[in-house]
Parts: structure tokens; C-alpha cells; sequence
């Protein structure tokens, strides 16, 4: 007969004695169990005493989580957390360095503990801590390790409020020009946090910390620290409030804070790392983005000073000398306007300030046109009047592909969206050059003429010769050009016949050519792939995988094993001392929960154990491969899968189960591969082949089998 449910076979440790052997009865209050285990060991005062996890974690057993307790686990008998807490509050006050130092360490490593926390909390050693963070450098490393320490500083609503004296402390460690990396490191993550998270503390570190200030951080050889300053930066700019945020601008745009960039950053000997990639995008997004105002900004077409750029177009492109008001009458002039904006590409050929009323890209696009022909002016001029001799039907409308292009170029940049989370695409040319949007543009519209010519285009083609250049800009920025003469070649090389070929050899490669039928057949066809891909699962889960136990600090060398049972009715699972060598049978697996208690699936950050461990939170590869099994009320059955293909193949096979739809990467790329295979199968060419009715016979055996090639 099995043992009650509620009764769990543990044992439990004691310093100096021999691990007593105990069952514990989960109905009975945890403090009757702990009375008990000190009077097994004659200890008094049974309340200054707690249960604890006897692994790494050393987790405090509470009424909470005591359902965690599984047979077999080691618990270990220890003081309290309100006395511990009381203990290590008053050693951190010791007189003694040293003990100070030793005393923090212990506490950064209770403290990942929640219910040791929330006692150390209680006893107001947020402010000591605080106190410590003002007084000197030597605490900010010991400090840092705590698992709420940065929430502490960031000023979010659940933190305690962080002092002047905090802050200028901090700051100051920013400010040293020799400062312990580590600190340094620190320092520049909390300053971020509180950026961030609090307008009023941005208000404060905007005061304190300067762009240059920061710019000597740069110039160091640590990509950490390299990484941290470029973020502090990206958390000021993107705080900044808007009558701010020009001047921030300006100070970005300054030649000696890119120059760092480019040749202390993205041009140094180490390679370049995601979270550095990702702070790099994050400014250029930052940077891009001060352009939403010009591009969202339509022109007054009774604003001199606006009509004035128009007319400084048409001057550089004819070499108009300013002639005298009485000079021909107002409809000769106006005749005259007419002719040589129409020459210039306009739409509007009276008025072309009525072309730059749309926004996008409003006033931008005319800030682009009038550097081109500042900067360019011999390849500005040779393209206004190339396109002016040519046959009104094969002119290149300078002036409206100018408008269209600077709109095209907004989108592919995304010009005015927030940075993204998780994105890492920077480019390193556009950290080559103070106006590099400008000087961008520049080599786009060249493109444009070009590829009109190449084309042989008309004005009714406008729209496909845009479409082909959006190709031609998106293929060369996928290459990643480190410069603006490297995009120039890159460019160079996609011409027109070359993207002929491409889209051609592209479309050789493609199985389906979207027409109706064969979309038809994929349809009929992918239903009966993912049934095969859902069966593929069931049996994996059948075949079981082994999981690591996982703490919040390091990776233990305890496992457990699960696997779904043949009729697809119940998980079976059970704790490991080892890694297994194959398969673990069911009887050896004595925990079993059935399907038809599961209610749901979660992952990543919606898990309960990555919801309750904060350190894991900052383990990206652990969140990736965490998910729950939900069942009853408030039960889960935690999992970390050993690498993405069992994470995919688990939460692909649970969903099955519940009937869901299963949206791993896996199942999208399985789905792909047996879908291209099958098509290519059902629409092989089989056109003047004979299909005999009855299969070929069988070839006689061979005379001799002198020609078999023996391998061994």
C-alpha cells in the first residue's frame, strides 16, 4: 500500500550531529514540525529555529512553499530568518573592515531569500545599506551583488526613496578618472536604472553627469564599461525632454564623441558583443529619430524664407544671376519659374512650395534636396540637367523622387519608432560622418538616377523604379557596409541586370510560385504534415527527457526525469541521482500527474519558479528554456529544458495534449522542410514519362559479386 500524499519522507542536518531520518506530515503547522526536530536534539526555544533547503539555495521552508518538499530531500535545521537577519544587521555595523566586508558577502548571499529579505527589510537595513553606499567605494562591489540592490537605486515605485548623498556619491565614482572597474561598472548600471525609472532622478543625474563627462569612458579598452557608458548616454537622450533633447542632439552630433565611437568601439580589435550591438542600434535609432520633427513638419507656402530654398535650388542648378526687379515683366518671370521647375522634377511646376505639404516627408526632404546640391553640386547639377535634355516621357523627376526616396528612407531607418528591446541591427557607416542621414540620401538619389536610365523608365514607371531601389538599398544595408564609400561599391554592384538575376534565381528556387492551384495543394497538404509533426512529439514525450535541477546560483548535479506514459494519459516524473544512460522506466518514476489535470502551458517569464527567483531573471539562456505545467488551483511542475530543441519539443507535445496549437520555431521549421519536400514530390515533371501498370521484375542475381568493395 503507497504512503499518504501528505506524508514526506526527509532528512534533516544539524551542525555536529548525525542527519536525523524523520517523516513529515504536510497537514500538521510548520512550527509543530520544527518543536519536534528540537526536541529530537534537546534545543530549546524552538521559535529562534527554521527549516531550510540543504542545497545552495539555502531557501528557508515556509507554509508556502513546504509543498515543494518532495521524498528523499535533505532539509537542514538553522536559526530563523528574523534572528539571522538581527545577526548580520548588527555584524555589518562592526567596527572592523574586514567584518564589514565578510558580513556583506554572507548577507548578498541570504538575501536571494525572500523571506530573509523581507526580515532584513523590516529591520530598516535598506537605509544602513544606503549609508554604506554614501560613505565610501570599498562597499558599492559588495553591495552590487544583492538581488534587490538596483532596485533599490532605481527609484521604481516599490524601492525606497534614494538620497542626494546616494546619488552624488555615485556619481562621483562616474566622475574619477581612476576608478576600480568594478565599481565603475556598477555605478554606471545604477545610474541607468534611475534614469530610466524615474523622471526626478534623471532631472538629478542630468545635473551631475555630463556627455563629456562620460567620453573618457570610451576611450578605455573594457567593452563592459564601453557598454554601460554608451547605455547612461542612451538613457539620458531618451529621458531628455524635448526642449532638451536638441541639445543633447548637438552635443551627439559633435565629430569628437562619434570619432570615439567609431574608432574606440566599432573599429576596435574585439569582436563586437550582442548587448554592445544592441546599445549602438539603440543610438543610431536615438539619433535617427531627431529628424521626426523636419519630417513631420509641412512647408508654408507663404513663408519666404521657406520659398527662399526652392529658389536656391533652381539658382545652383541654372547659375540664375539675381536679376533686377524691373527686369521683364511678371509674366515673363513667372514663365520662366515655371520652365525651370518643371526642369527640376517638381509636381507642382507654379508653386512646387504645395510638393513638400505631405508628411511624411515633409520639410526633410527639402533639407535633403538643398545639401545635395551644397555638397554635390557638380553630381546635382549634372542630374538636373541630364534629365532636363532628355524626352519629357524619360526624364528623372529630380524633385519628386527626392520627396519619395527621403520618405522610403525614413521607413527603411524607421525614423520617429522607439528602439527596440531585443534588436542589434546597427551600422557602422552611419557612424562615419556628422550628417550621415544626409550624405546617405545623397548616394540614394545618384542610385536612383542610375537605375532610371538603366531601366529606360518613364514617368508611368515611377512607381516600379522606386520599388527596385527600396531592393537595391535593402540588399546592400543586409551586407553591413563599414562605410559610405564601401555602400557606394556595394551599390555599384547591384544594378539593375543584377537585381533581374537575383529576383530570377530567386524565384527558381521557389517551390510554389503563389499561384492558385499549388496554394490549394499546400493547404490540403498541411494539415496531414502537422498531424505527422504532432505525432513526432507524443513520441518524444514518450521517450522522456532528463532535466537538470537548476538554483539561482549555479547549476547543481541533481536531476529529475519525465515522460508521458504510452496511452497519453499521464506524465510520470521522479527525482535522478544520476544522469541516465537511455530510457528511465515508468516504474522507477514514482510521481505522476495526469493530462487531464493540466489547465495550461507557460513559459519564460510567465513561470513561477522564473517569477520567484530574481536572479534568474537576468539569465537569458535560462529564461529561454524555462516553462510551467499548470494544474489544479495554484500546483505547477517546473521545467528548464537542457537546450531550445527539448524546450521546442516539450512545449510543441504538452500543447498537442491540451489540444493547442503548437507555434514553437521548431514546428515552423519542421512544417517548412516536409512541406518543400512533399511539394517538390507531388509536382515532379513527369510529362512523356510511361508509368507501367505493373512493377519492373527483379534483375538476376549477378554471376559473381567481385565488384562489391569490402570497407573493412
Amino acid at each position: 500500500m503507497p504512503p499518504p500524499s501528505d506524508i514526506v519522507k526527509v532528512a534533516i542536518e544539524w551542525p555536529g550531529a548525525f542527519p536525523k531520518l524523520m517523516e513529515i506530515d504536510q497537514k500538521k503547522p510548520l512550527s509543530a514540525i520544527i518543536k519536534e526536530v528540537c526536541e529530537g536534539w534537546s534545543l530549546g526555544n524552538h521559535e529562534n529555529f527554521a527549516l531550510q533547503n540543504a542545497d545552495s539555495t539555502n531557501f528557508y521552508i515556509t507554509e508556502k512553499n513546504r509543498s515543494d518538499i518532495k521524498n528523499g530531500s535533505i532539509l537542514r535545521l538553522t536559526t530563523s530568518p528574523s534572528q539571522t537577519a538581527a545577526q548580520l544587521h548588527e555584524r555589518i555595523q562592526s567596527s572592523s573592515m574586514d567584518a564589514k566586508l565578510e558580513a556583506l558577502k554572507d548577507l548578498a548571499n541570504s538575501s536571494r531569500d525572500v523571506t530573509f529579505a523581507q526580515e532584513f527589510i523590516n529591520l530598516d537595513g535598506i537605509s544602513l545599506l544606503t549609508q554604506m553606499v554614501e560613505s565610501g567605494t570599498e562597499y558599492v562591489l559588495p553591495l552590487s551583488s544583492f538581488p534587490f540592490f538596483y532596485s533599490v537605486f532605481s527609484g521604481s515605485p516599490t524601492s525606497f526613496p534614494i538620497t542626494n548623498t546616494s546619488l552624488l556619491q555615485i556619481a562621483g565614482y562616474v566622475n574619477k578618472s581612476a576608478m576600480d572597474t568594478a565599481v565603475l561598472q556598477r555605478s554606471l548600471a545604477i545610474l541607468e536604472s534611475m534614469v530610466l525609472n524615474s523622471q526626478d532622478l534623471y532631472q538629478k543625474v542630468a545635473q551631475e553627469i555630463t556627455i563629456g563627462q562620460l567620453i573618457p569612458h570610451l576611450q578605455g579598452t573594457d567593452q563592459d564599461i564601453q557598454t554601460y557608458t554608451i547605455a547612461v548616454i542612451n538613457a539620458l537622450f531618451l529621458k531628455a525632454p524635448e526642449d532638451k533633447r536638441q541639445e543633447m542632439a548637438h552635443i551627439l552630433a559633435q565629430k569628437q564623441l562619434r570619432s570615439i565611437i567609431l574608432s574606440n568601439v566599432i573599429r576596435s580589435p574585439k569582436p563586437i558583443n550582442d548587448e554592445m550591438a544592441h546599445q549602438l542600434y539603440v543610438l543610431q535609432v536615438l539619433t535617427f529619430n531627431l529628424l521626426e520633427d523636419r519630417m513631420m513638419t509641412k512647408m508654408d507656402p507663404q513663408d519666404q524664407a521657406q520659398r527662399d530654398i526652392i529658389f536656391e535650388l533652381r539658382r545652383i542648378a541654372f547659375d540664375v544671376e539675381c536679376e533686377p526687379n524691373n527686369s521683364g515683366s511678371i509674366e515673363k518671370r513667372k514663365s520662366m519659374y515655371t520652365r525651370d521647375y518643371k526642369k527640376l522634377g517638381f509636381i507642382n511646376h507654379v508653386n512646387p512650395a504645395m510638393d513638400f505639404t505631405q508628411i511624411p516627408p515633409g520639410m526633410l526632404a527639402l533639407d535633403n534636396m538643398l545639401y545635395f546640391a551644397r555638397h554635390h553640386q557638380d553630381a546635382y547639377i549634372r542630374i538636373v540637367l541630364e534629365n532636363s535634355s532628355r524626352e519629357d516621357k524619360h526624364e528623372c523627376p529630380f524633385g519628386r523622387s527626392s520627396i519619395e526616396l527621403t520618405k522610403m528612407l525614413c521607413e527603411t531607418l524607421k525614423v520617429g519608432e522607439l528602439p527596440s528591446e531585443n534588436c542589434h541591427d546597427f551600422h557602422p557607416m552611419f557612424f562615419t560622418h556628422d550628417r550621415s542621414f544626409e550624405e546617405f540620401f545623397c548616394i540614394c538619389i545618384q542610385l536612383l538616377n542610375k537605375t532610371w536610365k538603366e531601366m529606360r523608365a518613364t514617368s508611368e514607371d515611377f512607381n516600379k523604379v522606386m520599388q527596385v531601389v527600396r531592393e537595391q538599398i535593402m540588399r546592400a544595408l543586409t551586407q553591413k557596409p563599414n562605410s559610405l564609400d564601401q555602400l557606394k561599391s556595394r551599390l555599384q554592384n547591384l544594378s539593375y541586370t543584377e537585381i533581374l538575376k537575383i529576383r530570377q534565381s530567386e524565384r527558381m528556387n521557389q517551390e510554389d510560385f503563389q499561384s492558385r492551384p499549388i496554394l490549394e495543394l499546400r493547404e490540403k497538404i498541411q494539415p496531414e504534415i502537422m498531424e505527422l509533426i504532432k505525432q513526432q512529439r507524443l513520441n518524444r514525450l514518450c521517450d522522456g527527457t532528463c532535466f537538470r535541477k537548476i538554483s539561482s546560483r549555479r547549476r547543481q548535479d541533481k536531476f529529475w526525469y519525465c515522460r508521458l506514459s504510452p496511452n497519453h494519459k499521464v506524465l510520470h516524473y521522479g527525482d535522478l541521482e544520476e544522469s541516465p544512460q537511455g530510457e528511465v522506466s515508468h516504474d522507477l518514476l514514482q510521481e505522476k500527474l495526469p493530462v487531464a489535470d493540466i489547465k495550461a502551458v507557460v513559459t519564460g517569464k510567465d513561470c513561477p519558479h522564473m517569477k520567484e527567483k530574481g536572479a534568474l531573471k537576468q539569465n537569458k539562456e535560462v529564461l529561454e528554456l524555462a516553462f510551467s505545467v499548470l494544474y489544479e488551483s495554484d500546483e505547477y511542475l517546473n521545467f528548464i529544458a537542457p537546450d531550445k530543441h527539448e524546450y521546442c519539443v516539450w512545449t510543441d507535445g504538452l500543447n498537442a495534449l491540451l489540444g493547442k496549437e503548437m507555434t514553437s520555431d521548431f514546428t515552423k521549421s519542421d512544417m517548412d522542410t516536409l512541406l518543400s519536400m512533399e511539394m517538390k514530390l507531388r509536382l515532379l515533371d513527369l510529362e512523356n514519362i510511361q508509368i507501367p501498370e505493373a512493377p519492373p521484375p527483379i534483375p538476376k542475381e549477378p554471376s559473381n559479386y567481385d565488384f562489391v568493395y569490402d570497407c573493412n
